[in-house]
């Protein structure tokens, strides 16, 4: 079958088959992790943070269109590429760093989740946590690969009740317009502002989307590794780049909404402003954890799989991928493994945003010199200029830890 033939296979797909990787891994970002740490900056520092989410965009932008060429281009997430290309020591480095946050953030996440379920319902936490383990678990393993993932789609919808919350409270949205186009900065944020962009630009979301590109070529049946068929390229690219776009978007513009809004949270879940506004907020913890966790056991699986060269991939049945399924069942059940500690859940939360913070920068540039090698990229290298804003983007990162080590 010749490339071209193979181009013009495919039939033409609607917005929402385009939207996949992007989009899940945009609306993960906005993980109990992230609320917390977008609230805590909100609540402490009002609106002045709120420039970070305008900032952020392209870069974050930039190096997750980054990690899903690497996939979709190769075929393997970027451990895969880091064993076939880099010496053991990165990779085993790399992807340690990864689980560790990982799981540290999928045990914070689930905290909250359990948290509250507790303020809604009472009863104890530990319970919820568990059964809310259990379920990520059940669901990632049971459900087929595209049901699961149309899941994942729709559960992204729950972080418009963000946006929501927005619309039930008075904001002077002058002052708001005016934090949101003009940085302010103070070494007393400098934590703060390292958890904000760390939650933003999470290492987790390059694994994530890669693997998940990844993934959705072998699973469609018109689709090849870009190095064996060039002529998909520039379809792919577009697509790569239009979920990614659509899919950060989303996950900052809510993100904004949060910091704009955790100022006034107070207020938002008085009875002057009715249950409705924390019924809101609540769903909106639950269900983006229902997205996250998933994603974040999932990263550390596919990466741990591709180090170890395991039979990895969602869409295989459980009995093909056992070792696989294992690692996301381990990993969740450490996670809520986390939560038998007496680790405050509010702070558990922002300290893992701030880990990922620190960790970002070694594996952002880690994923910037496969993106530029020709061994890895073939013909399809990034160009100057996508490369130019992921450097930015990477060096943002290592500032914002060099500023917080500096402050303390």
């Amino acid at each position: 079958m010749t490339a071209k033939r193979r181009k013009s296979g495919r039939p033409k797909r609607r917005l929402w088959q385009i939207l996949g990787p992007g989009l899940i891994t945009g609306a993960s970002d906005d993980d109990p992790s992230g609320i917390a740490t977008y609230s805590q900056a909100g609540a402490q520092f009002g609106y002045t943070l709120a420039w970070t989410m305008l900032f952020s965009f392209p870069l974050i932008t930039a190096i997750q269109e980054i990690s899903a060429r690497i996939g979709r281009v190769t075929g393997r997430g970027i451990a895969g590429n880091i064993r076939r290309h880099y010496p053991p020591a990165l990779l085993y480095f790399t992807v340690g760093l990864l689980i560790v946050t990982n799981v540290i953030n999928l045990g914070a996440d689930l905290n909250a989740m359990g948290d509250v379920v507790q303020l809604l319902i009472g009863g104890p936490r530990l319970p919820y946590v568990f059964g809310f383990g259990v379920l990520c678990i059940v669901l990632e393993i049971t459900m087929r690969y595209r049901r699961y993932i149309d899941l994942l789609k729709w559960t992204c919808v729950t972080l418009l009740a963000y946006a929501a919350v927005a619309m039930t409270i008075r904001i002077p949205w002058g002052e708001v317009l005016f934090d949101s186009l003009v940085p302010n900065f103070s070494l007393d944020a400098a934590l703060a502002l390292t958890a904000t962009l760390g939650t933003t630009i999470s290492p987790y979301m390059l694994f994530w989307q890669s693997s998940d590109e990844a993934e959705n070529e072998r699973q469609d049946r018109h689709a090849h590794i870009l190095t064996l068929a060039p002529a998909e390229a520039p379809a792919e690219i577009r697509r790569i780049r239009l979920d990614t776009y659509i899919g950060m978007f989303f996950s900052n513009l809510i993100g904004w909404f949060i910091i704009v809004t955790a100022s006034q949270a107070a207020d938002a879940l008085r009875p002057v402003a009715g249950p409705f506004a924390f019924l809101l907020f609540a769903l909106g913890i639950i269900g983006t954890g229902m997205l996250a966790v998933p994603v974040l056991a999932g990263s550390a699986a596919y990466a741990l799989g591709e180090t170890l060269k395991w039979p990895v991939g969602l869409a295989r049945l459980p009995m093909d991928a056992k070792a696989f399924y294992g690692a996301i069942a381990a990993a969740t059940m450490i996670g809520v493994g986390m939560n038998l500690t007496p680790i405050d859940p509010i702070k558990a939360l922002f300290w893992s945003a701030v880990l990922n913070g620190v960790v970002a920068a070694p594996l952002m540039a880690v994923t910037m010199l496969m993106a530029r090698n020709r061994r890895v990229m073939g013909r399809f290298v990034i160009r100057p200029g996508l490369a130019a804003v992921g450097w930015i983007a990477t060096l943002a990162m290592a500032g914002s830890a060099v500023v917080l080590f500096a402050s303390m």
